[in-house]
């Protein structure tokens, strides 16, 4: 029973139209899915995501009148979005025409790593991915498919301490420790850990820096990550955290994905989330996110749902 990477990565913006804007013509991004939080139907769930709408390739975010984030510890600190390492000169100069902030190209734990950040502060990177698997290009991207984003992964956190972040992930979530290197602009050290066949798209990196004050969400933070576990090994997950104790939320039905939440020993938020079945469920694949997709459960309140949302 393993996990197999990062499944999405979830995040919060007080800014719905422009979110849209920025990962759609800005980063190339599909919009395979626009729904709302199952949790607090006020609030768009938007999912950004390759042209096939695969697992692994999730950015998501919350819509939520949010302060920006104050930035601490205890906290998702960088989303990695893997590219083509050729395209990385591309994108630098993309981005200085476009305005967003960014800084050189540097190598960062073995791979040409482009940092950026959104116009409201999301710390991004693109990472060179060395190949390693395959591109489903979105065929109306201004982006051009050599270009394009491939998927997600690596992630980093901080921490104050890592023993017990460490515990989590390998006792408990079967990751491997694999190594460490240092951040050339920060001199921070960043440990690394790996999930099934290892690669970028799997790879979780956890910075400790035990003098930053804890972190508050807002928008621009990350609410939190989620890895992949195949279909038919979520109920043995489920039924791991209850044998060992981990406080979580016990079986979650996304309708799209099924998901399993808990905090690990630093208060940051994971999820345990099934590949299928996936964005295709209620739309044509080549219809994502065209509308507002609602699950069955959500379907007779659509004309309430729609009226409280505002206008992408």
């Amino acid at each position: 029973m393993q996990l197999t990477g990062i499944h999405h990565l979830t995040a919060v913006s007080a800014d719905a139209p422009g979110n849209v804007r920025f990962y759609t013509q800005t980063m190339g991004m599909r919009l395979v899915k626009k729904t709302v939080n199952q949790d607090d139907v006020s609030a768009y769930h938007l999912f950004y995501a390759d042209g096939e709408a695969r697992p692994g390739t999730d950015l998501t975010f919350f819509d939520w009148p949010a302060r920006p984030e104050k930035r601490g510890t205890h906290s998702i600190v960088r989303t990695a979005l893997r590219v083509n390492g050729a395209s990385l000169p591309w994108w630098k100069e993309r981005l200085t025409q476009a305005a967003v902030r960014h800084r050189d190209i540097v190598t960062l734990d073995g791979r040409a790593t482009l940092e950026l950040e959104d116009p409201e502060g999301q710390r991004l990177a693109l990472v060179d991915d060395g190949g390693l698997g395959d591109a489903r290009p979105w065929g109306k991207s201004p982006v051009p498919a050599e270009h394009q984003i491939r998927g997600l992964g690596p992630i980093t956190l901080s921490v104050p301490e890592l023993r017990s972040t460490d515990v989590v992930l390998t006792t408990v979530m079967g990751m491997r420790k694999v190594r460490d290197y240092s951040h050339p602009q920060t001199q921070d050290t960043i440990h690394v850990y790996e999930m099934g066949e290892g690669g970028p798209a799997s790879e979780l990196h956890v910075v400790v820096q035990p003098g930053l004050p804890v972190a508050e969400q807002g928008a621009g933070a990350v609410h939190h990550v989620a890895f992949r576990t195949p279909d038919a090994e979520y109920e043995a997950w489920a039924d791991r955290l209850k044998s060992m104790g981990i406080p979580n939320s016990g079986k979650v039905d996304r309708y799209y994905f099924r998901s399993l939440y808990f905090r690990e020993p630093n208060g940051i938020l994971f999820e345990i989330a099934s590949d299928g079945p996936g964005f295709a469920t209620d739309e044509p694949l080549e219809k994502l996110g065209e509308k507002l997709a609602l699950p069955p459960f959500l379907e007779p309140r659509r004309k309430e749902i729609e009226a409280g949302l505002k206008p992408l």
